[in-house]
């Protein structure tokens, strides 16, 4: 049309057809029909006739793999060659390899495109998911943790907590933070499929025990996501990119997880005072509304299971199929209650007291976690085990040397002071004071 239009400026200028050709390098003859033509109408685009394909009679067939490989991990699903593959099997099939790529990448694009309805929050309601971050532990080592995000969708403002993995004690200990935190309880909580939490299987939703009786305790509703429609629960995915960008670069040192949530509520909320992105008031602001619609803020639940277990000839006992932490040298090859939290493993005794304490461990790799304090009692028995054991490589250099040059008499002395120091103050503050007492002497 361009084109068109400057032949009829031309024309008006006084110039003839075979100017005007030489003017636009076109033929002269393309020149008189434009000039000549009074009414430039547009022309409708014809649609786009399909024409049969070999592949029509097996569409129904791919569109049928496709949608069953939505319920399955990314990686064991129907590629173009794998459908191509499972169809020559079939002697009525004879499409080329180029016919049915096309067509896996038309269904796909489609897919892709499909928009999605703006949906709609009240105040006080929430998301749920975890996300992943690496994470500086006390000897500069690198490793991932897990942190759980809690976004409003209604006021955009949202909390982190970070811990070890995904399960039902993480997410219940970190909600009961939140909530106490908030003074009140969200009416009702979207999940995607977390297994720590629960399942949605089609129509049947089965949650974890330890979930589902914090969830009677609270008052929550909850809603599980349908399958890949993670827009049901946008505000919490781009909440999860979000915190991991402003609160986790550069990346954090964190030798104590606990003191270093307390730090990341506080942190949240600070970051509250910025502008909603649609609604042109501050998240804080907000926020007052979502706190308005929460529930009644009941007593804390004890946010932990218990576990019967058998121990070993050393004490220990075996959790998640790779961890393994010690009891006492006193309950080897016993059976032991091992009350599990989110941070915590701690084997009790039959009358509830706690034999010893160890920081939970996660992920595939085999752990092994001692106690020391509980071999005291058995180094009493038998002082002459001091040099090869736990307890001495876990002292204080100078209070390891000091103890190796005592007598046998003197050093089950020593022992005996130890555990009873350490049974009421700590095994760790009891050190503390030796080496300052030690320092103070000379």
């Amino acid at each position: 049309m361009e084109q068109v239009e400057l032949i009829h400026e031309l024309r008006g200028k006084g110039l003839g057809p075979v100017e005007i050709a030489e003017r636009l390098n076109i033929t002269r003859k393309t020149v008189s029909k434009y000039m000549n033509a009074e009414v430039m109408p547009e022309r409708a685009p014809r649609a786009k006739e399909e024409l049969p394909s070999k592949l029509d009679p097996f569409k129904p067939t791919i569109r049928e793999w496709l949608e069953e490989d939505r319920k399955h991990r990314y990686k064991q699903r129907h590629t173009a060659k794998r459908i191509h593959d499972r169809l020559k099997e079939l002697p009525e099939y004879d499409a080329s390899y180029a016919l049915v790529q096309r067509y896996v990448k038309q269904l796909r694009e489609y897919r892709h495109q499909e928009g999605t309805n703006e949906l709609s929050w009240p105040p006080g309601e929430a998301q749920v998911d975890f996300g992943e971050a690496d994470f500086y532990d006390a000897f500069g080592e690198l490793k991932p943790h897990k942190f759980l995000c809690v976004s409003f969708p209604h006021s955009n403002a949202g909390y982190v907590q970070l811990f070890g993995g995904e399960t039902a004690e993480c997410v219940a200990h970190g909600l009961q933070d939140i909530f106490t935190r908030i003074g009140g309880i969200p009416g009702r909580l979207i999940f995607d499929n977390a297994s720590g939490v629960g399942r949605r299987v089609k129509d049947n939703v089965r949650m974890a025990e330890l979930f589902l009786r914090f969830k009677a305790h609270c008052g929550f509703d909850v809603t599980f996501c349908n399958p890949d429609a993670g827009h049901e629960k946008g505000n919490v995915e781009n909440k999860v990119g979000y915190m991991r960008r402003n609160l986790f670069v550069p990346v954090p040192t964190v030798t104590d997880i606990q003191a270093f949530n307390m730090e990341l509520l506080e942190r949240c909320e600070a970051d509250w005072q910025r502008e909603h992105y649609k609604k042109g008031e501050a998240l804080t602001v907000l926020f007052e509304e979502d706190k308005k619609a929460l529930l009644y803020l009941p007593k804390p639940f004890p946010v932990c299971r218990y576990l019967r277990v058998k121990t070993d000839g050393y004490g220990k006992f075996l959790l998640d199929g790779k961890h393994f932490y010690s009891s006492s040298p006193e309950w080897a090859g016993k059976e032991v209650v091992v009350r599990i939290g989110a941070h915590t493993i701690e084997p009790l005794t039959p009358s509830g007291e706690v034999i010893s304490v160890h920081a939970r461990m996660y992920g595939k790799q085999r752990t092994d976690s001692v106690d020391v304090r509980t071999t005291i009692n058995r180094l009493l028995h038998s002082p002459g085990a001091w040099r090869n054991s736990l307890l001495r490589d876990a002292v204080p250099e100078q209070l390891r040397v000091g103890m190796d040059a005592l007598e046998r008499a003197e050093l089950k002395e020593a022992l005996r002071t130890m555990q009873d120091l350490s049974s009421r103050y700590g095994f760790d503050t009891h050190c503390k004071q030796w080496m300052r007492r030690r320092n103070s002497d000379g």
